[in-house]
């Protein structure tokens, strides 16, 4: 007898793998809650109707299906799709034309960084038929050169070039009562630590040694330095750093088969807009390599049943995890196609964005 166990996995004989299998395959495809007759149909007639019923309701009683009428089939509930995917998944490879589209899709030649992403975000949509969406990076070279220049009171500009030439300026607020002096110090001092590095690599050794007081400055010129730190990094409340790109929306409804899938979709296009939400994908994929699966109410993103999320990092040269692309969509999506998918495609993008 199998035991109802919340989110771990269940131990599951020969016979009833293959009875899941079914059932989650069924869902797959059509959406539908499938019985033990058609089941004993595709099994062959090697076991009953009856048989499988008993199989179907202790696959229920663990709590990895579910009838969602009193005569209807069963279908998978969320942790019964999770166990599925993290143990019974067989999953498949890219054929030659998926891997032609995407990697056409992601040529860098007469293309910006942003323009190669949302290439490939498209590409991903259309092949999964489901929104694809990426975090893009904030692009940042090693630095060149960088300085502090007053515009009146209480505002200052910080311009930086990278060892590409690339040159970026942005306006912050400083101390109204700073002296002009004071911007050149801060100048000198981000230009002796940063040159060669990126804000980020360089930044938390920076921080580190004004707090501990070892840096020779005073106060309102430890502040500028602070503050055009943080103007730089997106530390400041709205700017959330990097872009992120949602393609294909338009897919999620393509599958529709009830008004409740048709609110679920609704909600899930909210969820969609709410970019605070969803530049968190960072946090959630850089906890671990590789593609990352959720489903359900385990999706932090969402918190509702029926919606799943395949998505995974694409790294620097320096392995530094710099963003996320992936894909969005009903909870029946196919898997075993698209993970390849999603995994093929952010390991393209880290490098040919690293070129």
């Amino acid at each position: 007898m199998l035991q109802p166990d919340g989110h771990s996995v269940v131990a599951l004989n020969e016979r009833s793998r293959e009875i899941f299998r079914h059932v989650v395959d069924a869902y797959v495809e059509t959406g539908e809650p499938v019985g033990s007759r058609t089941i004993a149909r595709k099994l062959g007639g090697s076991l009953s109707p009856a048989t499988i019923r008993n199989v179907m309701a202790d696959l229920e009683y663990a709590g990895l299906l579910y009838a969602p009428h009193t005569s209807a089939g069963r279908l998978p509930t969320d942790a019964g799709l999770r166990m599925f995917v993290s143990g019974l998944l067989q999953v498949g490879g890219l054929d030659a034309t998926e891997r032609s589209a995407i990697d056409a899709h992601c040529q860098a030649a007469g293309r910006s960084p942003e323009e190669v992403l949302s290439q490939a975000t498209g590409a991903l949509a259309g092949l999964a038929r489901c929104a694809g969406l990426v975090l893009a990076p904030k692009l940042e070279a090693p630095l060149k050169h960088i300085e502090f220049v007053n515009l009146k009171p209480g505002r200052a500009l910080v311009v930086m070039v990278d060892e590409s030439g690339n040159v970026e300026n942005r306006v912050f607020e400083v101390p109204k009562e700073l002296r002009p002096s004071a911007l050149v110090e801060a100048g000198n001092f981000l230009a002796a630590r940063l040159a060669g590095k990126t804000v980020a690599e360089a930044r938390t050794g920076i921080l580190t040694e004004l707090e501990s007081g070892r840096a020779e400055l005073d106060e309102l010129t430890a502040k500028v330095v602070q503050a055009g730190l943080a103007t730089w990094s997106g530390d400041r409340a709205g700017d959330l750093g990097g872009a992120l790109i949602v393609k294909g929306q338009s897919n999620l409804l393509s599958n529709v088969t009830a008004l409740e899938d048709l609110e679920r979709i609704r909600q899930l296009f909210s969820a969609l807009e709410a970019r605070e939400q969803m530049v968190r994908l960072l946090d959630l994929v850089g906890k671990a390599d590789g593609v990352q699966i959720f489903i359900g109410a385990q999706n932090e993103l969402f918190g509702m049943a029926g919606c799943s999320m395949v998505v995974a990092p694409f790294q620097n040269s320096r392995e530094q995890i710099v963003g996320a692309i992936g894909v969005i969509g009903p909870s029946r999506l196919n898997y075993a196609r698209i993970i390849p998918m999603v995994d093929y495609t952010a390991k393209l993008v880290g490098r040919v964005l690293d070129r």
